[in-house]
C-alpha cells in the first residue's frame, strides 16, 4: 500500500471512529421521560430562545454538537441523561413522574421558575441522584418518608415554596451535607438530622419544640444553621454552642426563653443571632470567650443586668446587637474611647450614662418607670 493510500485509509478510519462516538444514541427511555417532561410545561410559558424551546425530538439528546435542537438544559453521559437543568425562564406547569425513569440523573436544578403541583414521589428514588434544587418555584405536598431512597443525595433545596407537613425521621439516613427548605410551611419538631450536614437552613416555617441533643448531637460537621423565622421554645441549650464545627447560627424571631451559654472548646463560632425571642436572665460573660465571635445579636429579648466588661475587650467582636433589653448600670467604658471598634446598638435598654454621641447610644433608653418595673422584686447580679 502506498503512502498516499494508508493516509486516505487512517483518515477514513478516524471519521468514521470520531462519528461513531459522536453519534451517541439515547435511550428510548430517557426519551420518554423527556417528552412526559417537556409536555408537563405549559407551552405559553416556554419562551423564545429558552431552553425548553430548543428541545425538538427530530433530532436525538445526546448527539452532539447540537447546531439547533436541545441546545441547552441537559447534558449527557454516553447515552444517559445525567444532568436536567432548567434555564430561569419562568416555565410553569409540573413535573411529570416519569422524570424517574432518567436513572442515571446526578443533578436536577429546576429552581426560579413558577412550577407548581407536588414533587413527584417517583423522584426519590433516584439512585445516583446527588442535587435535588427546586428552588424557587411553587411546589406542594411533604417531604415523605420515602426520601431516604435518596442513597447517593448530598444537596437538597426546596427553599421558597409551598411545602407543608412534617419532616420525616427518615431524613437523618442520608448523607446530605446542605439541607435548605427555608421558606415553606413545615411543621412539627425538628427529627435526627443527617450526621453528615455541613449546612441545614429550615428558616421561615411553622417549626415547634425545644432544640434537642438527638437532633444535633452526632453534627460533628455543621457549620452553618438557619432557624430563623419559626416557633421553637425553650432554652438555647449549652451543648449547641459546643457542636465542633459551628461558624453561623440564626435563631432571631422565635420563642426561646433561655440561653446558656458554655465556655467555648476549640470554637469556630463566627456569628450568632437569637434576636427577636423571649430570652429572659442575665447576660453571659462567656459569650466574649469565644475566640472568632465577630457578631452577636440577642436584640428584643427579656435580658437584665449589666453588660460584661468582656464585651468591650474583646479582639474579635465587631457587631453588637444588644437593644431592646432591660440591661442596666453603666456600658463598659472601652466602647466609647476608641479601644473598641464595636459597631451596634445598646439602645432602649435600661443603662446609666450612655454617650448619645456614640452610634451605640443613638436610640434612647427606656423611661426609668419601666426600668423600675422590670427590675421590682429582682436581685441584682454581681458583676
Amino acid at each position: 500500500m502506498n503512502p498516499i493510500t494508508f493516509s486516505i485509509s487512517t483518515t477514513l478510519s478516524l471519521l468514521l471512529l470520531l462519528t461513531t462516538t459522536t453519534l451517541s444514541t439515547t435511550l428510548t427511555t430517557d426519551i420518554t421521560a423527556l417528552k412526559s417532561i417537556l409536555s408537563s410545561i405549559n407551552p405559553t410559558t416556554i419562551p423564545p430562545n429558552s431552553c425548553l424551546s430548543t428541545w425538538n425530538f427530530t433530532s436525538n439528546p445526546c448527539t452532539t454538537p447540537h447546531l439547533t435542537h436541545f441546545l441547552c438544559g441537559l447534558s449527557c453521559t454516553n447515552n444517559h441523561i445525567t444532568h436536567l437543568t432548567f434555564d430561569r425562564a419562568g416555565y410553569s406547569g409540573t413535573l411529570s413522574p416519569l422524570v424517574s425513569q432518567l436513572v442515571q440523573l446526578i443533578i436536577i436544578d429546576l429552581s426560579d421558575n413558577k412550577l407548581s403541583g407536588p414533587i413527584p414521589i417517583s423522584i426519590f428514588s433516584l439512585p445516583n441522584l446527588q442535587t435535588l434544587n427546586l428552588r424557587s418555584n411553587s411546589f406542594s405536598g411533604t417531604i415523605p418518608p420515602l426520601i431516604s431512597a435518596l442513597k447517593s443525595i448530598e444537596t437538597i433545596d426546596v427553599s421558597h415554596n409551598v411545602i407543608s407537613g412534617e419532616l420525616p425521621d427518615s431524613l437523618s439516613g442520608l448523607g446530605l451535607t446542605r439541607l435548605d427548605l427555608s421558606f415553606n410551611k413545615i411543621v412539627g419538631r425538628i427529627p435526627k438530622l443527617p450526621s453528615m450536614l455541613i449546612e441545614l437552613a429550615l428558616r421561615d416555617n411553622l417549626l415547634s419544640g425545644d432544640l434537642l441533643k438527638t437532633s444535633f448531637g452526632e453534627l460533628t460537621q455543621l457549620e452553618v444553621v438557619e432557624l430563623g423565622g419559626n416557633s421553637l421554645t425553650g432554652t438555647i441549650p449549652g451543648w449547641f454552642f459546643l457542636l465542633p464545627a459551628l461558624q453561623q447560627v440564626n435563631l432571631a424571631n422565635n420563642g426561646f426563653t433561655g440561653i446558656e451559654v458554655l465556655k467555648p472548646v476549640n470554637s469556630n463560632l463566627i456569628a450568632f443571632d437569637a434576636g427577636y425571642n423571649k430570652i429572659t436572665g442575665y447576660l453571659s460573660s462567656n459569650f466574649s470567650n469565644y475566640p472568632m465571635l465577630s457578631s452577636l445579636t440577642l436584640r428584643y429579648n427579656k435580658l437584665h443586668g449589666p453588660i460584661p466588661t468582656g464585651y468591650s475587650q474583646s479582639t474579635t467582636l465587631k457587631r453588637l446587637f444588644l437593644d431592646g433589653n432591660y440591661l442596666n448600670g453603666m456600658p463598659p467604658k472601652e466602647f466609647f474611647t476608641g479601644k473598641s471598634s464595636v459597631s451596634g446598638s445598646l439602645g432602649d435598654n435600661c443603662l446609666k450614662s450612655c454617650p448619645v454621641s456614640s452610634q451605640l447610644c443613638s436610640k434612647s433608653q427606656k423611661p426609668s418607670a419601666i426600668c423600675q418595673q422590670a427590675y421590682r422584686g429582682k436581685v441584682k447580679q454581681k458583676s
